[in-house]
């Protein structure tokens, strides 16, 4: 086949593409659906191996089932909660992430976990089955679905790491960190290197120790003498967590995280920050005397909805707008913890911190 004989079947099949989607029951998202298909018709047209098609094969594949089960839970707030998958019902870590779970779930969270032993089958248990999902990975060891989530529709079966991660971090919003080996250790610090890269959140992460325990306060120690103290991450950067072994103290950092301050989101070039209740024009004075470092131009505004929100849920809440430089997040948290002392809590306040 000549290059003019594949340039012709390419645009065949982008032709043919533009038909199918014409077909679709529900356009709403047309623009996105064809943008999906158009990429897989370019890699056909390319030289890309077989265990290449079998990898975006099985990582659609991941993808479809959560998205579906999802869809169901868009509105339900959700907690996810990592540790190690070895720890014992016997071990104090164990009893503590039973209690959280239980905790959050009277909160009205739903409870999100790894789906295994240990800490994961710790949390469905607190949680109970009804309230809880399971997302499992395909292993040869360690990792069969605890008793609590076996076959519930909320258990999900990965074959990648990467898509269960996706799911356990985009659906979530609160994470809670109990101990764990390597694997709770790469969640760790994948949750601060995505929230401080402002690929995740802003929401609540919480290190809880058991009582008396120092697992995560050694851990903390490390950050802050050998990357704190070196400036390989910024001073700031350490607020974007909580670490505590008291559960009072972590239901609080994530109640209180949504106490004012409701969700946000980029329009353009700006951030819109959702409020469950308006400020004064002194509190915006106010946060403007205190974070204008986090500014690239202008000043923090107080707005309603903008003319691209008009299909937003959330379009009756109160906003703030500023141009913020999508590089100081740990200040960012600083600036919604301060937006959480003021104003008037709202009456609903135990409502969705986010509709999805």
């Amino acid at each position: 086949m000549t290059s003019s004989d594949s340039l012709d079947t390419l645009e065949s099949l982008q032709a043919d593409i533009s038909k199918l989607i014409d077909c679709l029951p529900n356009l709403k998202h047309q623009q996105f659906i064809q943008q999906a298909l158009a990429t897989i018709v370019r890699l056909a047209g390319n030289n890309i191996d077989r265990l290449d098609w079998k990898i975006l094969s099985a990582s659609l594949a991941d993808m479809e089932r959560g998205f579906e089960l999802f869809y169901t839970y868009r509105h339900v707030r959700k907690v996810t909660i990592f540790g190690s998958a070895r720890l014992s019902p016997e071990t104090p870590e164990y009893q503590m992430a039973v209690d959280f779970a239980r905790f959050v779930s009277q909160l009205g969270f739903m409870v999100m976990t790894g789906g295994g032993g240990g800490i994961m089958q710790a949390g469905n248990e607190g949680a109970g089955r009804e309230k809880s999902f399971g997302l499992n990975i395909q292993l040869p060891f360690e990792q069969e679905a605890n008793p609590i989530v076996e076959g519930d529709p909320k258990l999900i079966h990965f074959k990648y790491f990467f898509t269960r991660k996706l799911f356990l971090l985009k659906e979530s919003d609160a994470v809670a960190l109990f101990p764990g080996g390597f694997g709770t250790q790469d969640e760790a610090f994948e949750c601060m290197t995505l929230s401080q890269t402002g690929k995740f959140g802003p929401v609540p992460v919480v290190l809880i120790d058991s009582p008396g325990g120092d697992y995560w306060r050694s851990w903390s120690e490390y950050i802050n003498q050998k990357l704190v103290k070196t400036g390989l991450v910024s001073p700031e950067d350490p607020s974007l967590y909580t670490i505590t072994d008291n559960l009072e103290v972590a239901c609080k950092a994530i109640t209180g995280f949504f106490q004012v301050y409701h969700s946000s989101r980029y329009v353009g070039d700006r951030l819109v920050i959702r409020l469950k209740t308006e400020l004064s024009a002194a509190e915006v004075a106010q946060l403007n005397d205190n974070f204008s470092d986090i500014l690239v131009q202008g000043q923090i505004e107080s707005s309603k909805a903008l003319p691209q929100e008009g299909q937003d849920e959330t379009f009756e809440l109160p906003r703030l707008l500023l141009y913020f430089n999508q590089r100081d997040l740990g200040r960012l948290y600083q600036l919604i913890a301060a937006i959480n002392q003021m104003g008037t809590p709202s009456a609903t306040t135990k409502a969705h911190p986010e509709l999805k």
